[in-house]
C-alpha cells in the first residue's frame, strides 16, 4: 500500500495547493475598498462597470462582481455587506424589495432603505420600464396595439423572463389587470426570449424599454393603457457605511446622477449586445465622454471578455482562462476533499450499523435528487454569495456516490475473507485497515471518481452567485449570444472532466492490483 500512500499524499498536496490559490484569490478580493455588483443582464453589467470606472477616478480600488443573478440576490448581498453598491430601479424597489412596506414616495423609500442601512442616489437619468412587445409584422397582422388587445388572441404564445413571471409587478398583476389569465405562458431567459421571438417560437415577450433589441428585431411596444407598469428610474443603492469607508468613491458615484439619458443607455446596450463590444470597453467609453482625464487602472475587473486589441487579446483570453481554471479547481478540489473526509467514514459506519446505513443513504439520495440550481438558491440566505455556498452544495452532492460506494464495497467482501482475518486475531480496526478497505478500494475509488467528474460539471453554476470558474464565460456568452465565450468555458470544463477521469484511472492502475480493478460490464467475462 506504499504506492497508495504516495499517490494519496500527492492528491492531497494538489488539493491543498488549489485551496491556497483560491484563498489567495479571496484574500485579494477582500482587500478591495468598494465592491460593485450587477444583475445578470447586459444593462446591469454595463452600469456596474460605469460605477466602478467612475469611482476609480476618485482613487478607489474597485471590484466588479458581475452577473450575480436577480433582484433578491443583489439586494440581500448589499444588506449583508457582500457588495457595497449596485444599480437598481425605483419600480423594483417599491414593488419588489419594499413590498408591503407602504413606501410610495421618494421620502418613504429613502426612510425604508435607511432602516436597512442602505442609501439611494437620485435617478441616473433614464426610465427603464417593463413593457410587452411583439414583432411589428405580427402585431400589424392581428391588429394588436395595446396589451389589452392580447386577450382577443388566446392562441398567442408568451415567452416571459423567469423573474417577471413571479414578481409582484410582473405577470400575476399584469394578467389580472388585462384579463390575460387564459394565455399560454412559458418562462425563458430574457436574452434567449428575443432569439425565440425572432425565430417564431413565441409571439409575445416582456421587454426592458432601453433594450437595443427592440429596434434590432423590429418589435412593437404594446401600449400600457391601464398604466400598470410604474416608472423604473435607474438609481444607485449603496451601503450607508460607505460614506465613512470611502467618501471619495461615494461622491464619484453620486456624480453620475442625471448623467445617463435613455438614448445613451440604449446606445451602450447596443454596443454590448449587438456590436459585441466588451461591456468594460463600453463603460470606459461612456465614462471618458463624461470626464477628460484618463481612466484609472486600479480596478479588479471580473470581465470574461477579451481585450479588443489584436496584440493583447490572446494574452488576455489565456490569462482569463487560467484565472477561471484556478477558481474552478478550487471549487472542485475543496468540495471533493471535504466529501472524501466525511463520506468514506460515513460509508464505513453505515456498513457497520445497518439501520444507520439505510438512514444515511436515504438522506444523501434525497439531497442528490434536488436540482443543483434549487440547492444553490437555498444556500444563499444561509451563506451569502460567492464560493462558500457553492462549495457546500458541491460537497453535499458528492456525498452520495462516495458513501454508497464505500458501503457497497465493504458489504461486498466475501465472508470467508473476513472470517479469515478474524481467525488471525486481527482487531476490528486492524481488519478494516489491512483487509476490508484495501479490498473495497476499487469500488471506493469509482465513487470518488464519479463525484469528481460530476463536480467539474456542476461547479459551473457557481458563476450565478459570483463564485467564478468556467461558468462565468458560459453565462456571459449566453447573455451576449457569443459562442466564443461559451466555448471559452465549456471546452476547458470538458477537458478538466476528462483529465479528472484520467487521473483516477491512473490512480486505480497504480494502487489497485489488476485482479481487483473495477471493469466496465462489457469488458467482464460471462
Amino acid at each position: 500500500m506504499s504506492r497508495a500512500i504516495i499517490i494519496a499524499n500527492a492528491l492531497c498536496t494538489a488539493v491543498l495547493l488549489a485551496v491556497a490559490m483560491l484563498l489567495a484569490s479571496c484574500t485579494h478580493a477582500r482587500a478591495q475598498v468598494v465592491r460593485v455588483g450587477s444583475k445578470a443582464f447586459t444593462e446591469g453589467v454595463v452600469l456596474g462597470d460605469v460605477l466602478a470606472r467612475t469611482a476609480e477616478r476618485a482613487g478607489a480600488v474597485m471590484e466588479h462582481r458581475r452577473s450575480l443573478g436577480g433582484t433578491q440576490i443583489l439586494w440581500k448581498a448589499l444588506v449583508r455587506g457582500e457588495i457595497d453598491a449596485y444599480v437598481e430601479y425605483t419600480g423594483t424597489i417599491t414593488e419588489e424589495i419594499l413590498a408591503g412596506a407602504g413606501a410610495t414616495g421618494p421620502a418613504d423609500v429613502r426612510a425604508a432603505l435607511a432602516r436597512e442601512g442602505i442609501r439611494m442616489s437620485a435617478p441616473l437619468g433614464f426610465n427603464n420600464t417593463y413593457a410587452i412587445g411583439m414583432l411589428e409584422s405580427r402585431a400589424r397582422a392581428l391588429g394588436v396595439r395595446a396589451i389589452g388587445d392580447l386577450a382577443r388572441h388566446p392562441e398567442l404564445r408568451l415567452g416571459l423572463s423567469n423573474e417577471f413571471l413571479d414578481r409582484r409587478d410582473g405577470w400575476p398583476g399584469l394578467s389580472a389587470a388585462y384579463g390575460l389569465g387564459s394565455m399560454s405562458v412559458r418562462g425563458l431567459d430574457h436574452d434567449l426570449a428575443y432569439r425565440a421571438i425572432a425565430a417564431g417560437e413565441i409571439d409575445v415577450v416582456d421587454l426592458y424599454s432601453t433594450d437595443a433589441e427592440i429596434a434590432y428585431y423590429g418589435l412593437r411596444v404594446l401600449a400600457d393603457t391601464a398604466g400598470y407598469f410604474p416608472r423604473y428610474e435607474a438609481v444607485i443603492l449603496y451601503r450607508a457605511a460607505l460614506d465613512s469607508i470611502a467618501p471619495a468613491a461615494v461622491a464619484a458615484l453620486l456624480s453620475l446622477e442625471g448623467s445617463i439619458d435613455e438614448r445613451a443607455m440604449i446606445a451602450m446596450n447596443a454596443d454590448a449586445k449587438l456590436r459585441k463590444v466588451p461591456e468594460s470597453d463600453v463603460a470606459a467609453r461612456f465614462v471618458d465622454s463624461l470626464h477628460a482625464s484618463t481612466p484609472s487602472a486600479s480596478r479588479r475587473d471580473d470581465s470574461t471578455s477579451a481585450s479588443t486589441s489584436p496584440r493583447s487579446g490572446r494574452t488576455d483570453t489565456a490569462s482569463q482562462i487560467a484565472e477561471r481554471t484556478v477558481e474552478h479547481l478550487g471549487l472542485v478540489g475543496i468540495s471533493l476533499f471535504a466529501a472524501i473526509l466525511v463520506g468514506v467514514p460515513l460509508g464505513v459506519l453505515s456498513s457497520r450499523v445497518r439501520w444507520l446505513g439505510q438512514l444515511v443513504l436515504a438522506t444523501t439520495s434525497v439531497i442528490y435528487t434536488i436540482p443543483s440550481l434549487a440547492l444553490l438558491v437555498v444556500m444563499i440566505p444561509l451563506f451569502g454569495i460567492g464560493a462558500l455556498p457553492v462549495l457546500i452544495a458541491l460537497f453535499l452532492y458528492s456525498l452520495l456516490p462516495i458513501v454508497r460506494n464505500t458501503f457497497v464495497g465493504l458489504g461486498g467482501i466475501a465472508a470467508p475473507l473476513v472470517e479469515s482475518a478474524i481467525a488471525l486475531g486481527l482487531s476490528p480496526r486492524a481488519r478494516l485497515r489491512r483487509v476490508e478497505l484495501p479490498l473495497a478500494l476499487p469500488t471506493i475509488l469509482a465513487g470518488i471518481k464519479t463525484a469528481a467528474v460530476m463536480n467539474v460539471a456542476t461547479a459551473t453554476i457557481g458563476a450565478l452567485i459570483g463564485a467564478g470558474g468556467y461558468g462565468q464565460p458560459i453565462l456571459t456568452g449566453i447573455r451576449l449570444d457569443d459562442m466564443g465565450l461559451i466555448l471559452q468555458g465549456a471546452i476547458p470544463a470538458a477537458i478538466m472532466a476528462l483529465a479528472v477521469q484520467g487521473l483516477f484511472e491512473l490512480l486505480e492502475h497504480l494502487v489497485v492490483p489488476r485482479g481487483m480493478r473495477v471493469s466496465p460490464p462489457a469488458a467482464r467475462r460471462t
